[in-house]
């Protein structure tokens, strides 16, 4: 459901105002103590934004896809922390149920996922499947009328602070590929589902990751999400969603990095006068101003298509390549601006140029995507 004009633009409002005024000033504070402080997160409740694209019935706000990427320009403006933390409730966590779930597994935990009293993580990799995740070991046996998991999970965002996870397990031992694999809903209180240490990473510190381990952890049949054996047909259905979002942070750290870039350009005299007076910054800052404004447009346009029930797979994969790309390059050229300035941890430009890297990796790589545009192309032209 849509928002109407005035109700979105005060949302909009409102949560530049946070982002300007509660999240940026307090970045180097989450990523120094590798930590979100507790009473900003329950700022984040407050305004809704653990519930960005959950239906309004089960207590979200219902954005559209456009509504959803209007507000994910805003939050990517700041650490990409804090857009982690809300991300897996209103992407991979929770549309699967949104899209495939029984009414009581709706009614059970959709309105606890608006509301982030309870945080959703989406356990698919594993140390021998990432990208090939069709190849994956855990294993889920039936046993009567439950099922009994074995495997191990990786890197998994939010497992650390997730009360359910939705973790892929091959529920058909014959099948060698994505055939027969099934989605399981578990909450994380269930014996036999423990974690491993907090991984230590590049970067995004304050947005935690760790393996989760399944021992012989039984739960009941009525725990699958779909139908059995369909695991990944609902992962699938999500992802284009979840990929727009991501391109849409990445755009706004891009325009975060520029308007940060420009003005230490500005301000900083070298040569008799200001950085920005020289034509190769100048080139560089135009080179990102343009790059991020062609990435904003794509995802705008991909976002109404979606919104209109066109089916936008390529053209979401065309956009999480090109933006994730992009704010990589936007990144690298502004440590270049800074100078030396720009590897000094008291400048933004040091975090995020390592927090970046990852929108490269996950919700598909680069290269996993190359393989999905060209083979929708090659299959569209011999259709």
């Amino acid at each position: 459901m849509s928002l109407d004009p005035d109700t979105l633009e005060q949302f909009l409002d409102t949560l530049d105002r946070f982002v300007r005024e509660r999240l940026i000033p307090n970045e180097h504070k989450v990523a120094e103590e590798d930590a979100i402080p507790m009473g900003l997160i329950q700022e984040i409740k407050d305004i809704g934004l653990f519930g960005l694209s959950i239906p309004e019935e089960y207590g979200g706000l219902g954005l559209t896809m456009s509504e959803e990427v209007a507000a994910a320009f805003i939050l990517g403006q700041a650490s990409p922390v804090f857009r982690s933390l809300i991300g897996t409730n209103n992407g991979i966590g929770s549309q699967g149920i949104i899209i495939d779930g029984s009414p009581e597994q709706k009614q059970m935990y959709l309105p606890c996922l608006a509301t982030g009293e309870m945080i959703a993580s989406f356990a698919l990799t594993e140390p021998d499947a990432g990208s090939d995740a069709g190849s994956l070991k855990t294993s889920a046996r039936r046993d009567g009328n439950d099922f009994v998991l074995n495997g191990t999970k990786r890197f998994i965002t939010n497992a650390p602070h997730a009360g359910l996870f939705t973790v892929f397990a091959r529920t058909d031992p014959t099948s060698k590929t994505s055939a027969g694999v099934s989605a399981f809903l578990i909450e994380a209180d269930t014996p036999g589902l423990s974690l491993g240490a907090i991984d230590k990473k590049m970067g995004q510190k304050g947005s935690h990751t760790s393996d989760v381990i399944l021992d012989d952890c039984r739960v009941p049949a009525s725990a699958i999400l779909g139908a059995e054996g369909q695991g990944f047909k609902t992962a699938m259905k999500v992802l284009d969603r979840g990929r727009l979002h991501i391109s849409a942070v990445c755009v706004g750290a891009a325009e975060r990095l520029i308007r940060d870039s420009l003005a230490y350009a500005m301000d900083r005299k070298q040569f008799g006068g200001p950085l920005s007076d020289k034509q190769l910054i100048q080139a560089m800052l135009a080179d990102s101003k343009a790059e991020a404004y062609g990435a904003r447009c794509m995802i705008e346009e991909t976002a109404r298509r979606k919104d209109a029930g066109r089916k936008v797979t390529t053209e979401a994969a065309c956009c999480k390549l090109m933006a994730s790309e992009m704010v990589g390059r936007v990144a690298d050229r502004a440590v270049q601006i800074h100078g030396g300035a720009g590897y000094m941890a008291e400048y933004a430009v040091e975090r995020f140029y390592r927090d970046v890297r990852l929108f490269r990796i996950y919700e598909g790589t680069s290269q996993i995507q190359q393989l999905l545009i060209a083979r929708n192309m090659i299959s569209d032209a011999a259709a």
